[in-house]
């Protein structure tokens, strides 16, 4: 299964692409960046998101896309440009008919660092060592955006629900299921 993860961005919006085989060992496919400048109009800037995106789910194709779940900050004006991208990754997701699944920051360190509140750098390093790279990627987006595919392609199957289920999944399969379900309950969340 070929995983593509979007961290949403108006300036710059991370891809990552992985590809989950048997036993879910994970491989490093591809990991970019997709800008746009901040001079030009709000309108050009998405759709140079939009047609950047585009030209990476054709490119690579992926059965899932993993997108970032916009969550609350302070600043307005960075959570509407983030939300924007995020809405176009979906669009374009939708047009090619592939699955999207949203991941909250706090789900996606659980699942790579088995900690929801772990820091920025600890999830670079993980990833890393996950997908066995030989340097960190940069930048910062480009590192979330392999951290949402790596998320999506180690979630548990289903909830935890049932003592058979629950005896299939490992212990960070368990802890991610919880914190999957508590994030959503919740209102304010932290960025990665």
């Amino acid at each position: 299964m070929i995983i593509l993860g979007v961290d949403p961005g108006l300036t710059r919006c991370g891809v990552g692409v992985v590809e989950a085989g048997a036993y879910r060992r994970l491989s490093f496919i591809h990991v970019d960046v997709v800008r746009s400048d901040p001079h030009e109009s709000q309108d050009l800037r998405l759709l140079r998101i939009y047609n950047g995106l585009c030209a990476k789910l054709d490119e690579f194709s992926p059965d899932a896309v993993s997108i970032e779940r916009v969550f609350a900050q302070s600043n307005r004006n960075t959570v509407l440009g983030t939300a924007q991208a995020a809405g176009v990754a979906m669009l374009a997701a939708a047009q090619r008919t592939i699955p999207v699944a949203l991941h909250t920051p706090t789900e996606a360190k659980l699942a790579i660092t088995g900690n929801g509140q772990a820091q920025k750098i600890q999830v670079e390093r993980m990833v890393t060592r996950i997908l066995n790279l030989n340097t960190m990627p940069t930048p910062a987006d480009a590192a979330d955006a392999l951290a949402l595919a790596i998320c999506h392609a180690l979630r548990p199957s289903g909830a935890l629900q049932g003592g058979e289920r629950e005896q299939h999944l490992t212990k960070a399969q368990r802890q991610w299921a919880q914190a999957a379900h508590q994030a959503h309950g919740r209102g304010l969340r932290r960025g990665m």
